[in-house]
């Protein structure tokens, strides 16, 4: 079942949407039912709705906990809890200053929370959540003394989390990156088991190429968000060095899956020495996996780096030669970790977490966002919809970048919409008794945090089933759930509509980023021919890594195929070039290691810069 869903990922991501079944943490649900449950009962036993607001900010709370470490955690969540306050009281008690304020007020409110999130480090999904805050609080106007209640009521439920996540039950802030890395290792078994279930190799070249293509996009993928998720921990000393040492054992072995993929293609050797190889990757992978899930049991890996070893003294082919090698090194880095802080050279692609000047794009998406909830607002005004708040805050989390990911999105959220709001509706004709219902949203509580970074689809599902019931309790009417539903499809709507008018971002075009990835594998393949030192080898091949699946994922979504209608050959042909110069260039690095290996009877060398010649 776990491979299935592993599979079922691999072709989501190629499309945007992503599904990461070992991201799920059942621990942070456990926390986020227990912080819903007490203002909900609080709010129920006392009769007092407005404390709604406690339970939807213990929620958001938890949302809010990212991954990082604790320091960075506890103050991105102690700026929520101060920030969203002050947005629940301004947001409430502004809007009852004039008819339809809230039209005005809304949009100047999460402006100013997106671009002032934007200079804090890693404050994006803060400013985010600020924003939801303000377009739910201008949904209800009061003047100054049940604003100031409704914003305590905010405080005090965030306040409650706060100290949940922080003192009271405190999760191993590490556990992210031991999720992350074991995504990448379950990502490069996966390829390695399709090496070795070719068998005989009988599989026409560019159907078995275009398939395989999947790992290669889905390991990338995997590591670059390692990568980003490691940057988080700079100066963390238990976060250093042992994942620096994994991330680089992942980029080796990955590159030695690219080179037998490859090779595969091409026929390249004896057909038994390419299967041994795959074998002892499968082998080397397994065992590191059992690691991971371990712990501190190592025999599993210094007994696959004894097989690899055996195995590269019969090996007679250069390209397996050294893939074996490398595959070897690799199983040294994860054996014998640094034991000082070995900070990798290659910061994330696109790393955006520093906030130490505001850029102009966030300007911008801060702008789009406003955009598009005046035009929310306008169509709530005049179709008179219930919950208007619903479709703003769908604009507000739909609209996070470019048309890519803002389609992406927005199909997700109206898809679990539609899905949790029919459930939730039937629910209600079933159950209605408070008792019930509140168990219910504790639970969906558990679910959706566990589930956020697994899949935005799934989450969305229990989310809208969970704001429905409080909802349903707290503020009982007619049609809460197909409210819902409509209001979401409009919010996503207007979000794709701020993506075409404002500032159009329709990503580069597919040719370009095909050509660019053409063009950075061949930088790789140069550097490689050229025997350039390791650290600038290794820069070439994670670019040209990073431009290949640009170039990939930009073919299969939206933009690609309005730009490929009528030229889908050339792409598709242009496209297995680019996957057959990477592969090749692989071939060319392990070659070379081959030739650089320690001869018969002499001592292995472990360091795998290639000498300049």
């Amino acid at each position: 079942m776990t491979r299935r869903l592993r599979w079922l990922g691999r072709r989501l991501e190629l499309r945007s949407f992503g599904l990461i079944p070992e991201h799920f943490n059942r621990v942070e649900g456990y926390r986020a039912a227990l912080a819903v449950a007490m203002p909900l009962g609080l709010a129920l036993a006392t009769g007092h709705a407005e404390w709604g607001w406690a339970v939807f900010a213990a929620y958001w709370t938890c949302l809010c906990d990212a991954p990082g470490p604790d320091t960075l955690r506890s103050r991105l969540l102690g700026v929520f809890v101060a920030g969203g306050t002050l947005v629940a009281f301004l947001g409430s008690w502004l809007a009852s200053f004039f008819p339809h304020a809230d039209m005005v007020i809304g949009p100047l409110l999460v402006f100013l929370a997106v671009v002032a999130a934007a200079l804090l480090p890693y404050g994006g999904l803060v400013g985010t959540l600020l924003a939801v805050v303000a377009v739910v609080a201008v949904g209800f106007p009061h003047p100054l003394p049940q604003a100031l209640g409704q914003s305590f009521a905010f405080l005090g439920g965030a306040t409650w989390a706060y100290l949940l996540i922080n003192v009271v039950w405190r999760i191993d802030p590490l556990a992210p990156l031991r999720r992350a890395t074991e995504a990448v290792t379950v990502r490069l078994l996966d390829m390695a088991d399709n090496l070795v279930a070719l068998g005989d190799g009988a599989h026409r070249d560019a159907d078995w190429h275009s398939d395989h293509a999947e790992h290669r996009r889905a390991v990338r993928l995997a590591i670059e968000r390692l990568r980003s998720l490691l940057a988080r921990y700079e100066g963390e000393n238990g976060a250093s060095p042992s994942v620096h040492q994994a991330l680089a054992a992942a980029e080796t072995t990955f590159g030695t899956l690219i080179a037998l993929d490859q090779a595969y293609i091409d026929r390249v050797g004896l057909l038994g020495e390419r299967l041994a190889t795959a074998q002892a990757c499968r082998k080397a992978l397994l065992a590191w996996h059992v690691t991971l899930r371990a712990g501190t049991e190592e025999r599993a890996i210094a007994r696959a780096r004894a097989r690899v070893r055996a195995l590269r003294h019969h090996l007679t082919e250069p390209v397996f030669v050294g893939c074996a090698l490398a595959l070897e090194r690799a199983l040294h880095r994860l054996a014998e970790p640094l034991t000082a802080s070995a900070p990798d050279s290659l910061p994330p692609a696109g790393q955006k977490g520093r906030g130490d000047r505001l850029p102009t794009p966030m300007i911008r998406q801060a702008a789009r966002q406003a955009a598009g909830l005046l035009a929310v607002y306008a169509v709530a005004t005049l179709f008179q919809l219930g919950y208007p708040y619903w479709a703003a805050m769908a604009v507000i989390v739909v609209l996070q970048g470019g048309l890519r990911i803002t389609w992406a999105r927005a199909l997700e959220r109206i898809a679990g919409s539609l899905l949790g709001g029919l459930i939730a509706l039937m629910v209600l004709q079933v159950i209605s008794a408070q008792l019930p219902l509140s168990l219910l949203a504790v639970a969906l509580a558990a679910a959706s945090i566990s589930l956020r970074s697994v899949n935005y689809t799934i989450f969305v599902v229990f989310l809208t089933m969970l704001f429905v019931f409080v909802t349903d309790m707290l503020h009982p009417g007619a049609g809460i759930a197909s409210a819902r539903m409509l209001d979401n499809v409009i919010g996503s709507v207007a979000a794709l509509l701020a993506v075409f008018l404002f500032w159009p971002d329709f990503g580069t075009a597919l040719s370009l980023l095909i050509r660019e990835g053409i063009e950075a594998n061949g930088r790789y393949r140069d550097a490689v021919l050229t025997a350039e030192p390791a650290d600038s080898i290794e820069r070439a091949r994670r670019e040209a890594g990073v431009a290949s699946v640009e170039a990939e994922v930009a073919f299969h979504d939206l933009g690609g195929l309005l730009q490929r209608l009528g030229n889908r050959g050339a792409d598709v042909h242009t496209l297995q070039d680019m996957r057959n110069l990477a592969g090749r260039a692989a071939m060319d690095w392990h070659r070379l290691l081959a030739n650089q290996a320690p001869g018969e009877g002499e001592r292995d060398v472990e360091d795998d810069r290639p000498v300049r010649h």
